[in-house]
């Protein structure tokens, strides 16, 4: 497959300078990135939050580029909500994004992986308190943890006990700069903890997964790419990423164990930002855009629309969320605060990069 990077410069919807920068993803017309680690976009010099005339600037996790690039903006554009409206995009780990948000990056619309990487911009300021008072919870679309493999599977990864088989190498991100990361070893350890296993023996798992890791990225995105371009035996990964790479025409595989945990992703408008940014978290919303989630791999929120869909996302039998687990502010503290989280604990001691 050939390999390249989608122009930074290119305008969406012709505003000129409008910047978005291109991170180790894959399209749909199977186009990857070159490169390896690049997480924030540059912002070009016109860049200013709550921006007028139709502009509105897009932060997100890595991992739903494609989608947004080629299904959810061309949908939105194409309504009178929409029209007239270009977008200006930063895609990269979830946590340095929220971290460049605070630190003043333009946003007007935030996608990122994890609810406390969206509560950080609550407490900042950035975004309202009320992001949730919806019937989606703030959620934008689903997903699951999956097991990315070569294809034929040559080394028959179907479980979690397959993953920490001797000679099975894995590829994961850093949980210190991706959501994606957080997502996958949570799904290792409630895996455990759905089996039977006491909390000490699914954190011992947790590290035995980690110690089979032979390279852990900046993002998810970067985390397909390293996989891809042939390190490692299995990837842990969005369901999403390993549906969208196979549509790609990438030779890999994907495996939904039964033990997995349901990905929810929180979305937001800036109090700052201009209508159309909340006309298009709106449109996220709408039957027709998460039909457009749907195709790009993403299970919808939209229970009618899931429906539809059902064949392509089949519940798993041990599907489980982060609430069974104690919820987002518990799991944070107890696994990965950087002085005092299990698991950070367990990454710092493999010699993992906390930067």
């Amino acid at each position: 497959m050939n390999r390249f990077r989608r122009l930074v410069g290119r305008p969406r919807g012709g505003v000129k300078g409008a910047i978005s920068s291109k991170a180790g993803r894959i399209g749909l017309t199977g186009a990857l990135a070159l490169s390896l680690g690049l997480g924030v976009a540059a912002c070009g010099d016109d860049s200013s939050g709550g921006s007028s005339g139709g502009q509105i600037n897009l932060v997100a996790y890595s991992v739903v580029e494609t989608v947004y690039d080629d299904a959810l903006i061309p949908g939105f554009q194409k309504t009178s909500e929409g029209e007239g409206s270009s977008f200006k995009e930063s895609f990269g780990p979830s946590g340095d994004q929220q971290r460049a948000i605070i630190a003043g990056q333009p946003a007007d619309y935030v996608h990122l992986a994890l609810e406390p990487d969206m509560q950080a911009l609550v407490d900042a300021g950035i975004v309202d308190s009320s992001w949730q008072d919806n019937q989606y919870k703030g959620i934008v679309q689903d997903s699951v943890v999956a097991f990315t493999v070569r294809k034929g599977n040559p080394k028959n990864i179907q479980t979690w006990d397959d993953v920490v088989q001797p000679g099975v190498e894995v590829v994961t991100p850093n949980v210190f700069s991706s959501g994606g990361a957080k997502w996958n070893l949570m799904a290792a350890y409630g895996a455990q903890i759905n089996q039977g296993k006491s909390p000490a023996e699914a954190l011992a798992f947790v590290k035995t997964v980690l110690e089979h890791a032979v390279v852990q990225p900046g993002s998810a995105g970067d985390a397909l790419t390293a996989f891809t371009s042939g390190k490692g035996d299995v990837l842990l990964s969005y369901e999403s990423d390993a549906i969208e790479a196979q549509a790609a025409g990438e030779d890999i595989e994907h495996v939904v164990p039964d033990d997995t945990i349901l990905i929810e992703t929180p979305a937001a408008s800036t109090v700052d930002a201009p209508t159309q940014a909340q006309d298009f978290l709106t449109y996220l919303w709408t039957p027709e855009a998460q039909q457009l989630f749907a195709d790009g791999g993403y299970r919808p929120v939209d229970q009618s629309v899931l429906a539809k869909n059902k064949d392509k996302f089949p519940t798993p039998p041990g599907l489980f969320d982060i609430d069974s687990l104690g919820g987002w502010e518990k799991v944070n503290s107890e696994f990965f605060d950087p002085e005092n989280g299990s698991i950070a604990k367990i990454e710092e001691d493999l010699g993992v990069s906390t930067g």
